[in-house]
Formats: C-alpha cells, sequence, structure tokens
C-alpha cells in the first residue's frame, strides 16, 4: 500500500549559518528576551509548527525558554489593526528583538521600533515594502528570509495549466491591505505565456473572499490561483471549501494546503523558514547587527500534489506532471 504522503526527491536544505562561537559576556547569566508577531491564529497547525520549529532551533543553537530566554509570541489571525495593538504590546515588552511572520507583522513592528531588531520571515518582497535598502545589504535594523521569487509567478500558472488544460481563465485571489505589490506584476507578466485570462479577485474579508470566489465560479473554465499571504492561511478552509464547492482547480502558495485536501501547491514551508529564522535571531542575540546580516531568498521549493482532490475535479494528471511532484497526497 503506498503512504498517504510519498516523498519524490529530496531537496538540499541550506540552512542559513548560524554562528557557532559561546554567548558573550553580556549575554551569560541574563535572561534575554525576543518578541514574536505572526499573521495566523494561535490554534492554527501551521501556526503551532512553526512555533515549535522556532523553539527547537533556538535550543539547538543553546536558547531555552525559560532558562536564557523569554519568548513573547502574539498572533493576529489575519486582523491588521489587531496586529497593530500586539505589535505595540510587544515593543513595551523592551525584547532584545523582533521577529515578524509575515508582511504586515513586519510592518506593524516597523513603525514602532524604527531602531530594535528585527527579524522578518513569510515576506515576499522587503525592498519593495521599504522594510531593507538592499538583499545583500539591508540596512538599518532589519533582515531576514523572503518567501517569493518573481520566477515562481510563471511556474504556478504553468503547473495549474499542467493539471488543468480546460481552463481558461484564472482568479488570482488577494487582500489588498496585506498582498505584496510584487505579487500582481509577477503573474501579470507571466500570463501571456500560458494564454489565459487573468481576473483579478480582492477581498478583504471572509464575506468579500466568498462573493468573488463565486462570483468568478459563475462562468465556467476557471481556476483559481491563491497569492502567498497571511490572509488565505487564516482563511484556508473558506477557500478550499469553496474551490471545491464550485469545483475549481486552485494552486496554492504553501504545502499545507494540499494536505487539508487542496489540489497543488509550490511554494516554501512556511515552518522550515521559521526554523531558519531562529539562525539570524541567535546571531543578533550574540552581537550581530541586522544591517550586517543579508536577506535570504528561497532555498527550496516544494511541489505537492492531491490526488484525491483531482480526481475529485475530474482531472487526469499527466504523468510527466505527477513524476514533478516532491510529494503526492492520496
Amino acid at each position: 500500500m503506498r503512504s498517504t504522503v510519498m516523498r519524490r526527491r529530496e531537496f538540499i536544505m541550506l540552512a542559513a549559518g548560524a554562528a557557532a562561537y559561546p554567548l558573550s559576556a553580556s549575554a551569560q547569566g541574563n535572561v534575554r528576551r525576543i518578541g514574536v508577531l505572526a499573521g495566523g491564529r494561535a490554534g492554527d497547525p501551521e501556526s503551532q509548527a512553526s512555533y515549535q520549529k522556532v523553539i527547537q532551533r533556538l535550543g539547538e543553537l543553546g536558547w531555552e525558554q525559560g532558562r536564557n530566554i523569554h519568548i513573547e509570541y502574539r498572533w493576529w489571525g489575519g486582523d491588521r489593526n489587531l496586529a497593530d495593538t500586539l505589535a505595540a504590546e510587544l515593543v513595551e515588552s523592551r525584547p532584545d528583538v523582533l521577529l515578524a511572520i509575515s508582511t504586515p507583522s513586519v510592518d506593524a513592528l516597523k513603525r514602532r521600533a524604527p531602531s530594535l531588531p528585527i527579524i522578518f520571515t513569510v515576506v515576499a518582497d522587503p525592498v519593495g515594502a521599504g522594510f531593507v535598502q538592499g538583499l545583500g545589504k539591508p540596512g538599518g535594523n532589519i533582515t531576514g528570509f523572503t518567501t517569493f521569487e518573481p520566477e515562481m509567478a510563471g511556474k504556478w500558472l504553468q503547473l495549474l495549466k499542467q493539471a488543468a488544460p480546460a481552463i481558461r481563465r484564472v482568479a488570482a485571489v488577494f487582500n489588498p491591505r496585506t498582498a505584496p505589490m510584487i505579487l500582481m506584476p509577477s503573474v501579470e507578466a507571466a500570463i501571456p505565456a500560458v494564454k489565459l485570462q487573468l481576473v483579478p479577485a480582492p477581498a478583504h474579508d471572509a464575506a468579500e473572499l466568498e462573493q468573488a470566489i463565486s462570483r468568478f465560479a459563475a462562468e465556467p473554465d476557471g481556476g483559481l490561483l491563491i497569492f502567498p499571504d497571511a490572509f488565505p492561511i487564516v482563511h484556508r478552509r473558506l477557500i478550499l471549501d469553496l474551490a471545491a464547492a464550485h469545483r475549481l482547480p486552485a494552486m496554492y502558495p504553501f504545502p499545507f494546503f494540499v494536505t487539508d485536501g487542496g489540489l497543488m501547491s509550490y511554494g516554501v514551508s512556511i515552518s522550515h523558514l521559521a526554523g531558519r529564522s531562529a539562525d539570524y535571531v541567535d546571531r543578533v542575540l550574540r552581537g550581530a547587527r541586522p544591517a550586517d546580516l543579508p536577506v535570504q531568498q528561497p532555498n527550496e521549493f516544494q511541489f505537492l500534489l492531491n490526488l484525491k482532490t483531482a480526481n475529485a475535479l475530474g482531472l487526469s494528471l499527466p504523468p510527466t506532471l505527477v513524476a514533478q511532484a516532491d510529494q503526492i497526497v492520496e
């Protein structure tokens, strides 16, 4: 019997280099404070997986919660106003370093902590957002790990078209308040190569999300492209249910969408990036400046396919497409 999840090939894990030297004298005997602001929900399994990755990696680097570090973790659950409130709370706790998971998290902390060190992850375009001066030399007090490269937009569309060759239209689902600006131009640049009609489907909340997808599904031959952002992560169950109800083939940005029932995904693992970000947190706690730590771009991409969902949608996936998958969910 084939296992539920089968790995098709192994990626080389190129973790960011961590400083392998003992704690400085100023740090020894002191409890260092870390503030974390994340866009997911506290009870979400993926949010917890990311949290555990941070704790695990920090432990490997010699930091233990309650012994020499204290971590304040806040989830804003897709509510941008709550993100601002929680950011203020974290800054008031006087942390030694801040970890921001998602673009809105960075923005909220940056406005309240112009000098505190901030390490980010799940950010698509830190230069365009004004967080850093450049990837190689970020300058200022912010650096971290990105989740997106412009070439990914073409890959999303190509894979979706291979899985569902009958589609003629694709809805780009995003929240205008939280989605990085680089995403739409990248998709627009890639769309002519796959000969699809691009239909922007902006949504600010769950009600608008349901309306946008249902309205798009009223016409035939459509597929969905879900942008990588905190908003669809928080509302992924609704998105998955709508895609299934309207029989819409969909490309998702993160692997857990597929393990939760989505058709396919191509992108990075958020929990993996969370673990990598702990390396930079460690280096800052040991005296490094964010300005001197280059922004790290994705070094591992995963392509997942859900055969059960493909069958439910009546799709016959080409063997060449299946062969490309790193994991297959059955």
